[in-house]
């Protein structure tokens, strides 16, 4: 298949600038990149993101753009060109392409800010504990996190009291260092500095030539109605901070749901087991059964078995992102009397005596089961 034009590709006319050319590409790339897309969007998002890259990298360089620009593809076809032209582009598209995970990831692979490497603070986990109740309800709560603030011994600066920062002699404050091979231009994290850009020469023995002392800070935490175990909640900027002047992490806020002494929940829905005595089982009637706002009630048929589930609607829980609340489910459960006095065995048995007399008709499932196990009594 032909290639498609690489201006079509970037959306841009073929008067476009460097700045408008760098822009379009910065825009694919992170729409895109196949860290963005999952599924069964990943292969075609996959092949545009490399489409998008090859006319970036073309373009981007003046000597190919004026090949492309004179002679089509044919002009930067790496089996009928040479030279030393394919290594200035790579510096380029190098740069343009550092700045693209800056935007996407927050400079967390060592994006460029003011010559020196920038990067994204990391993101920090926050296990929250909340009752069913408050997890349908919602609710705002106070939270503790570690922080960092400056040093007041240093005021942030990281060295003692009476001394200065000196700008790095290797990498001349930039935090990086050009190293070629070849055609090739690659660019790495100043050794002595590690990508500070300086050097502290007597570090401040309060926060140790960091600048920041870490300490303890409360938030402000809103919990949405409807949320569900192990669903999260971002706080934009509230995690690690970066270094360099990069961003900060985020914090994610992990919400786990206590055991609850009578409702299980299920998605929307809740569950739970409702006793039932056996003499209300076999004459049926009312019984109050709980829900999260309140009490309902429930009519039971004669002869209810043990085991038979009720719906009440829109009792259950609404989500986050539901438009109606779920269910709950009721389940019986017939229970056997114990602790019984002698008058009361004495009119069990009678009971059960007439039971025998009346056959199977009392007891719904008794035959077919017996009809089951034949075989095995045999």
């Amino acid at each position: 298949m032909a290639k498609r034009d690489f201006y079509e590709v970037l959306g841009v006319p073929k008067n476009a600038g460097d700045d408008e050319i760098k822009k379009a590409y910065r825009k694919l790339a992170m729409k895109h990149h196949p860290d963005r897309n999952q599924g069964d969007a990943a292969k075609a998002a996959e092949e545009k993101f490399k489409e998008a890259k090859e006319a970036y990298e073309m373009l981007s360089d003046p000597q190919k753009k004026a090949a492309y620009d004179q002679y089509g593809h044919a002009g930067v076809d790496p089996n009928m060109r040479g030279g030393p032209g394919g290594a200035e582009g790579f510096g380029g598209f190098g740069d343009a392409f550092g700045d693209i995970f800056g935007d996407i990831f927050g400079g967390a692979r060592g994006g460029q800010r003011g010559g020196r490497q920038v990067y994204r603070g990391a993101d920090l986990s926050y296990a929250m504990e909340i009752s069913l109740e408050e997890a349908a309800a919602g609710k705002e709560t106070q939270i503790r996190i570690p922080s960092w603030d400056n040093c007041e011994t240093c005021s942030g600066t990281g060295a003692k009291p009476g001394t200065s920062v000196k700008t790095c002699t290797t990498c001349h404050g930039q935090g990086s260092v050009q190293m070629r091979q070849g055609f090739f231009s690659v660019q790495q994290t100043c050794p002595t500095c590690h990508g500070q850009g300086k050097i502290i020469p007597e570090p401040c023995t309060t926060c140790h030539g960091q600048g920041k002392i870490k300490r303890q800070k409360t938030l402000e935490i809103k919990i949405p109605a409807g949320i569900d175990d192990g669903q999260r909640i971002r706080s934009t900027g509230n995690g690690e901070p970066g270094q360099n002047g990069g961003p900060s992490g985020d914090l994610y806020i992990e919400v786990r749901l206590r055991k609850h002494d009578i409702f299980e929940r299920e998605g929307d829905d809740l569950h739970c087991q409702v006793p039932v005595s056996m003499t209300v089982a076999a004459l049926g009637g009312e019984i109050d059964v709980p829900t999260l706002a309140g009490k309902a009630t429930i009519d039971l048929p004669e002869g209810t078995q043990s085991g038979k589930t009720f719906r009440l609607r829109g009792k259950g829980v609404k989500g986050v992102r539901s438009s109606y609340p779920g269910d709950l489910y009721c389940h019986v459960a017939v229970e056997t009397p114990i602790k019984l006095t002698e008058h009361q065995r004495k009119l069990l048995k009678e009971l059960d005596e007439s039971f025998k007399k009346g056959g199977h008709k009392h007891s719904p499932n008794d035959k077919g089961w017996f009809e089951k196990a034949k075989s095995f009594f045999s």
